[in-house]
């Protein structure tokens, strides 16, 4: 059997053919082809994997993955973690690989939570002291007045029921005769009244 490199081993390769998705690197002394995935051609998007490379070209890859699947040996190969002028190790703790990695198993595991509507967040606002909303989303004015909502459960008492509605027949009254107060100093200015109103 060939010898392959081992993992996370740098060498020049041929490449051998160009996909869509990549390309085919010919591993130097084995029958063996490794595949640079478009994604590991470059730190910058590649859209085009033939814009990259062509076939016949020598280019340093750097083997990151070893897998075997249905009793074939899959290698994936990347160019991004090696300078390509002298064949450098550009990533030799290999965080790079290890933070794109964990990129893809946690995009792999993320299950979908559906968000309903009055849903709480498991947060502390930071500005009032509340659970539920961001500070960011907090309507609290710093030493303002706080607000508490009154459940709908209880019963009014019949008594302070009636006082709440005269007091507010009252407040109407007069504000309808500050209204019309207003209003009819505001028409008797514009008629040329020099007679003063009191405020």
């Amino acid at each position: 059997m060939d010898e392959l490199p081992e993992l996370y081993a740098i060498f020049q390769g041929e490449i051998a053919s160009v996909t869509e998705y990549g390309a085919f690197i010919k591993i130097p002394g084995t029958q063996k082809q490794g595949l640079i995935h478009k994604s590991q051609m470059s730190n910058c998007r590649v859209d085009k994997p033939s814009e990259m490379v062509e076939v016949g070209e020598k280019v340093w890859v750097k083997l990151i993955r070893k897998e075997k699947k249905d009793d074939k040996l899959k290698l994936s190969l990347s160019m991004k973690v090696v300078n390509q002028g002298t064949g450098k190790d550009i990533d030799p703790n290999n965080i790079v690989l290890d933070q794109e990695a964990r990129k893809k198993c946690s995009f792999r595991d993320y299950t979908s939570q559906k968000i309903t509507l009055e849903a709480v967040l498991n947060t502390v606002c930071k500005k009032c002291g509340c659970p539920g909303h961001f500070a960011k989303d907090c309507f609290m004015q710093p030493g303002g007045t706080k607000y508490t909502l009154i459940p709908e459960d209880e019963p009014i008492p019949a008594e302070d029921e009636k006082k709440a509605h005269h007091s507010m027949k009252k407040r109407k009254k007069n504000s309808s005769r500050s209204c019309c107060f207003f209003l009819l100093t505001r028409i008797k200015r514009k008629k040329g009244n020099k007679r003063k109103f009191p405020e």
